[in-house]
């Protein structure tokens, strides 16, 4: 199963040329079982220009399968702990929705398909990350 973060769903969506972008529609052409994270829900729909394109975004999010942390206070430590642990590494994400996006792909033992450099420099640290790069 495929995590397809934010990053790639709005190149997607404005229609962008590049190897992320490329590697989704391959994703979809070949049918292959995906969803996103309740935060990229979230972040696609906040980044609506009108009405209309918040519906059509809406309309389409809600198609696909959506991952949600749970809500516990061991999920906010979890969290905390690899932020801190990153820092440590000398790493500093920019995002803590990028901590939140980690977790669930290694939680749920899913795919990530990003375009987004945090993501790169948290995998190098991070080896238990799968980062999706091509599908057969």
């Amino acid at each position: 199963m495929i995590l397809v973060d934010t990053s790639v769903l709005i190149g997607f969506f404005k229609g962008d040329r590049n190897p992320k972008v490329e590697l989704l529609e391959k994703v979809i052409e070949r049918q292959l079982p995906f969803g996103i994270a309740s935060y990229t829900y979230q972040e696609v729909l906040q980044g609506a220009r009108d009405e209309a394109e918040y519906d059509k975004l809406k309309e389409y999010l809600s198609t696909q399968k959506i991952y949600f942390l749970q809500e516990t206070v061991e999920t906010y430590e979890k969290t905390a702990r690899l932020f801190f642990d990153l820092r440590r590494k000398g790493i500093t994400p920019r995002s803590t929705i990028d901590i939140f996006i980690t977790i669930i792909a290694l939680e749920q033992s899913l795919f990530l398909l990003h375009n987004d450099k945090d993501f790169d420099v948290i995998s190098n640290k991070l080896p238990d990350i799968k980062i999706l790069k091509k599908v057969d």
